[in-house]
């Protein structure tokens, strides 16, 4: 059985210069770590705010990459550079937008600014493409809430079959 391919992508200026580590990233790392107990490889990077370049780096990690899963992290509120959903929708054949409105209804038990976040998902191809927001606390928040669903989605797409830690998350498959 081959890894699955997961892209995990960081959109930031300053964690794209160094100015600061991008501590989003990792946090997704660390919970798809904790989620997943099938073989997975990380396909990590670190771009700026820029749409070109996002839909770029989707458009990799999606048709050459080949990764079943795309995560990114940042560029979902409403600051002028925040364009990582503009960039997904961009990229993608069909849009998934229950993802986005689950992730701010649990978003909004913990703030009220969760409103102002304009994450989304949408499929490219094999590819499912999640944005998240950029807080490491709001990524477990989020994947907690929409990640029992991905692993089914995936294999609709037949992808890779991703077996879960079902202590710490438990994916739901339909009865066979």
């Amino acid at each position: 059985m081959s890894k699955a391919r997961i892209g995990i992508v960081t959109v930031s200026d300053r964690a794209s210069v160094g100015i600061y580590e991008d501590l989003s990233g990792k946090a997704i790392i660390d919970t798809l770590n904790a989620y997943l107990t099938s073989a997975w490889e990380p396909v990590y990077q670190v771009i700026p705010d820029e749409q070109e370049q996002i839909e770029a780096t989707l458009i990799r990690l999606a048709d050459q990459e080949q990764c079943s899963l795309i995560v990114t992290t940042g560029g979902t509120g409403p600051a002028k550079r925040d364009v990582t959903p503009e960039a997904t929708e961009a990229v993608c054949d069909r849009m998934m937008p229950g993802f986005g409105e689950l992730m701010r209804a649990e978003s909004l038990k913990f703030v009220p600014t969760a409103i102002l976040s304009r994450q989304t998902a949408g499929l490219r191809g094999s590819s499912l493409i999640v944005n998240l927001p950029g807080k490491p606390k709001s990524i477990r928040e989020c994947l907690d809430a929409v990640f029992p669903a991905i692993p089914y989605c995936i294999d609709l797409m037949e992808g890779p079959y991703l077996e879960c830690d079902e202590t710490v998350i438990k994916p739901f498959r339909p009865k066979k």
